[in-house]
This record gives structure tokens, C-alpha cells and sequence, in this order.
């Protein structure tokens, strides 16, 4: 082993090794350059780009708004402040459901346009030609099941999925499919710790979970939620670890009172 291990990149082996020893990943959404610099330099082991960009960066009610075009706009923005994190994209409502051939384009645009190391694909059997064809093209995919915000309003609803047994019993069936597909890791959102726990064991490959409990492989959370930049957010799962809302707020009240006040600039801020 060198002394150089720190900075060597992460790829999808890394991640299927990791999950042999028992390591646990860890996954943070970013959007924009300088966050993805903050989160590579402080060791993260995956960046998302998430289609979340539609909810934290553009003010939409759900994913389902942002395009092809934007998710490779943020993608290649993260892609600049990255040396050592996997990154992987989520493509968008509509890039990849109706046929296999326009994923398969979806995917390598995507790939060539952003520099990107892997693109994210919800649901199980019913995309499993698509993320077959993707695969074979040379694109690693990662999974996403159990709450797939995609399909909201297929779902109507944004609580826990797989509660049912008929439902679980098609989670731990598509878990199998995309393992078999070829998928490097899959995101588990959203779903009864034990059957997390249950399709964790089962699987060669790494669950990085959302709202699944402690017994996935890894762990993944909107940047937005964690860092408390989004404060009206608040479920079971979440953990808050900064209120960056507060301190920017307070921030900018400091700044428009130094403004009036003309204490800002003072004799040393300026030439």
C-alpha cells in the first residue's frame, strides 16, 4: 500500500470492494462546481447529480421539470471540482423510459458532454432494457428503487414504499434483475429498515440507502437537507448537519447594516 492511497480515485470496483470489507460509502448531491470541490477535497466517496437540481437549484415542486440539457449543465459544472469522488448522474424523467435507443443516446450524452463517470436510472423491470443496453455500451449504471421520485404521481405520495408484501416482493425481484443487469450499486429510497437490511444481503453489489435505515452498504443525502440550506424539509431520515440557512442569513443582515451604516468598506477596503 502507498501513502498515496487518500487520493486515489474511486471507481465502481472501489465501491464493490468496499462493501466485501464492510466499509460504508458515503454519497452527497451536488450541482455546481464549488460545492463539488468542497465535498471531493473533504474525502466524500460519490457525488451525486442529482435531478433534485429540479426541487434545491430551480424551484420546481418535483423532478419531473428538469431536461436532459440542464442535468449535463450541473454535471459538467461538478465534474471541474472533482479529483477523487465517483461521480454519478441521474437522467431525467423522459430520457430513458420510452424506449431503450433514446436511453442508450440519454446515457451517452451524458457521458461524453459532462466528463461523468456513471449515470443513475430509476426502477427495476420495466426500465431493465434500457439499463441492459446502457451497459453493454460501456456506461456503469446505478439502480434506484423503492421510492423513485420519477413517478410521483404515479404514487400520488412521497411516503414509505414496500410496506406491502405484493410491493417488497417486486423491490427484492427488481434489486435481483438490476444485479444481474450489470448495475455497479443501486440507491434504496424510502423502504422498511428489515427490507433493506434483507436485499442488502442478498446483492453482491453495494445499496446506498435514503430513508432505508442503517444496513445498506452506503448512505446518500440531498446537500440541501444536510446542510440545512432547505430548512422547510424535515423527514425521519434526514439528519441536519449545519444551519447554513441561519448563519447566511444572519450573514447578509450584518452586510446590509455595514452597507447603511457605511462601516463597510472601511479605510482598509479600499485603494
Amino acid at each position: 500500500m502507498s501513502v498515496h492511497t487518500e487520493a486515489k480515485k474511486v471507481t465502481t470496483h472501489t465501491l464493490e470492494k468496499m462493501k466485501e470489507k464492510g466499509e460504508k460509502i458515503s454519497m452527497i448531491t451536488a450541482y455546481d462546481f464549488s460545492f463539488a470541490r468542497i465535498f471531493d477535497a473533504a474525502g466524500i466517496d460519490v457525488i451525486l447529480v442529482g435531478d433534485s437540481a429540479s426541487n434545491v437549484m430551480a424551484g420546481h415542486e418535483t423532478t419531473l421539470p428538469i431536461t436532459l440539457d440542464q442535468m449535463i449543465y450541473h454535471a459538467s459544472s461538478v465534474i471541474r471540482g472533482v479529483n477523487r469522488s465517483l461521480v454519478v448522474v441521474d437522467m431525467p424523467f423522459g430520457s430513458y423510459q420510452s424506449n431503450s435507443k433514446e436511453a442508450l443516446v440519454s446515457a451517452f450524452r451524458i457521458m461524453k458532454e459532462t466528463g461523468a463517470h456513471a449515470v443513475k436510472l430509476e426502477g427495476g423491470e420495466e426500465v431493465l432494457e434500457s439499463v441492459k443496453r446502457i451497459i453493454a455500451a460501456g456506461v456503469p449504471v446505478m439502480g434506484h428503487l423503492g421510492l423513485t421520485p420519477q413517478s410521483i404521481y404515479k404514487f400520488g405520495t412521497y411516503t414509505v414504499r414496500a410496506k406491502e408484501e405484493a410491493e417488497a416482493d417486486k423491490l427484492r425481484k427488481d434489486a435481483k434483475l438490476l444485479e444481474e443487469a450489470g448495475c455497479f450499486a443501486i440507491v434504496l429510497e424510502k423502504i422498511p429498515a428489515t427490507l433493506a437490511k434483507e436485499v442488502s444481503e442478498s446483492l453482491h453489489i453495494p445499496t446506498i440507502g435514503i430513508g432505508a435505515g442503517k444496513y445498506c452498504d452506503g448512505q446518500v443525502l440531498v446537500m440541501h437537507d444536510m446542510l440545512g440550506i432547505n430548512t422547510e424539509f424535515k423527514p425521519r431520515f434526514l439528519r441536519q448537519y449545519l444551519n447554513l440557512n441561519e448563519s447566511i442569513t444572519n450573514a447578509v443582515h450584518q452586510y446590509i447594516k455595514d452597507v447603511k451604516s457605511t462601516d463597510f468598506p472601511n479605510e482598509n477596503e479600499q485603494y
